[in-house]
């Protein structure tokens, strides 16, 4: 199964890169669709980042939230 969000959030993310976030998560770092989804139910109470909500609910490591933000600021 395959998350695809159109909800903006992180840091001002368009659809389209969060959409791609989402693929980066599950295709590369083998995130489960089941904790992606978790994170972004806990997201709609607290507007957080979907990232850190991954790591602080533990469903991540500390390496992959490194490599998130690597993504990030080279996506």
């Amino acid at each position: 199964m395959i998350i695809h969000s159109t909800q903006g959030g992180e840091a001002q993310m368009t659809p389209s890169r969060y959409s791609r976030l989402i693929n980066f998560l599950q295709e590369d770092l083998a995130i489960s669709a089941a904790s992606i989804a978790v994170a972004m139910r806990h997201r709609a109470q607290d507007p957080g980042s979907l990232t850190m909500i991954l790591w602080q609910y533990g469903l991540i490591t500390r390496e992959q939230l490194e490599q998130i933000y690597d993504w990030l600021e080279n996506a």
